[in-house]
This record gives structure tokens, sequence and C-alpha cells, in this order.
């Protein structure tokens, strides 16, 4: 497993294992079987794992503590976990959010807490309510080891979120579908870049629509190399983008896993 360093030298793997998409057994987390998948993917050498507290109504958070938590030293890995700023309006605070994921979770602190979800109207709750103190008096106070945020809108709102706060990490929906369209990713990424912060990557698959891409693009990566799957194409797009910390893989069943740890055990940038 291929490692990189964040802002205060902490090693993480460059493959992180997104917890929304846990294995399903119904509509609810395989436990048997996410214990195994984590298994395979702790033995490899990843360490760093991201759930949420809206992840399931807190079936993610649940699992993670089954699965990872209650199986292996703290030391051995990393937590992400988010606060979903949209559910203060309906009588919600954030330390109870917070003290929920922490219980849920069982653990006394996470190396990485996010606002979550941030867009225009989201950062107007953040404003309004204070949320950057909060997690960075959180962190102050060791609940929190790195504060950041995830972020879904245009380059002039990530504007003037990057200039409110010292971020430690940002988290981006980076993949080369969005790159140059509407999302506008490629430009997200350099104002994220310029400023020296770490890039975490979620959606490198695009929710799994670039693991099927349309026939004409099936046919262009097959050319190019037979034996790779579209999805490898996409994993390894993100990962060869010089400051990616992260590149998030909402694994769902244990091929997905193999083939990730396959990817990322012998990672080949893009040239």
């Amino acid at each position: 497993m291929q490692y990189r360093r964040d802002k205060k030298g902490n090693e993480l793997s460059v493959l992180g294992y997104g917890c929304m998409r846990f294995t399903k057994n119904g509509s609810s987390v395989d436990l048997d079987k996410a214990e195994k998948e984590v298994m395979a993917a702790i033995k490899a050498g990843v360490n760093y794992f991201d759930t949420a507290y809206v992840y399931g109504d807190g079936d993610s958070e649940n699992a993670v503590k089954r699965t990872l938590v209650e199986r292996y030293p703290r030391e051995r890995f990393y937590l992400a976990n988010k606060l979903p700023m949209w559910l203060i309006p309906e009588g919600h605070t954030p330390q109870e959010l917070l003290e929920t994921s922490l219980k849920r979770t069982g653990v006394t602190y996470f190396d990485q807490y996010l606002l979550h979800n941030l867009n225009q109207e989201n950062w107007e709750i953040c404003k309004k309510e204070n949320l950057v103190d909060f997690i960075f008096a959180k962190k102050a106070a060791g609940a929190v080891r790195n504060a950041g945020f995830s972020f879904h809108d245009t380059p002039e709102v990530l504007h003037e979120i990057l200039d409110a706060a010292d971020w430690d990490f940002v988290q981006l929906q980076i993949n080369y579908y969005d790159w140059e369209t509407a999302q506008r990713a490629k430009e997200q990424y350099e104002m994220v870049e310029a400023r020296g912060i770490p890039c975490i990557i979620m959606e490198p698959v695009r929710g799994g629509s670039l693991a099927s891409p349309h026939p004409d693009v099936v046919s262009l990566l097959t050319a190019a190399a037979p034996k790779a799957s579209p999805a490898s194409w996409a994993l390894r797009f993100a990962g060869s983008l010089p400051n990616t910390a992260v590149v998030l893989s909402g694994m769902s069943d244990m091929a997905q896993v193999t083939e990730n740890l396959r990817l990322f055990g012998q990672f080949q940038p893009l040239s």
C-alpha cells in the first residue's frame, strides 16, 4: 500500500475506505461480510476510513464500531466523520451531533472532522451557527485532530470557504468526467493545491458510473490496456494528481476491495 503525508506528517493510505457503501443485507449493513472486507483492507495496509452521521441513519457509524473500532487498536487507523449542519435548524446542536457520532463509532476523537456537503446554502448555516469556530474549538480540545470540509458547489463558493480558516484538508469530488464539465473540478483542485492544503478525493468513480461508462469510452480504455477495468482508470486518474492525499472508494463487495487493494498496492500513475 502506498502512503502520503498530511500537513502534520501522518502517513495516510492513498486508498481510503468509504463506509457509505458498506456491503448491504437488505437495507442494513451486512456485518459479517463488512468485517471480512475491512479485515482484508486493514491487512493490506489501508488505514483511512470515512463515515458520516447521516450515512444509513447511523447504520454506517454503528458498522464502523463493529468492524473497525472494536477489532483494531485505535492507533492502527485514521477515522473521518462529518457534521451535518442542515440538521441544526431542525433543533439539533453541533455538540449533540458530534457526541452522537463519537458514541456510535465508539471512539473518543476523530482524526478528521468535516463540515459535511458544503454548498452556498449549507455555508450560510455554518456562518450563522459559527460552525467553523466550533470545529476548531473541538480541535483545540482534542475531540478533533484535523478540521476540514467536503464540498459540492462552484469554485466561487469554494474560494470564500477557503478564506474562512486555516484548513487542515479539503474533500472534493474529483474524477475525469467532472474535471472540465459543469462541476469544474479542475479549478477547485487547483485552488486547494495552490494553498498547500491536502486534498481528499471523493467520488473518483462518480458513484459507480465510471465503472461502466459509454461503450465508446470502454473501447478507448480497452485498446490502451485490455486487462484494466474502466473503474481502475478512474481511480488511477484521481490517485495520479500530485496533491491527492487519499482517494476514497465506496467498496460494497469483496471483489471491489480486492481489485482496489491490487491497484493501490502496486500503484502506477497515469502519464
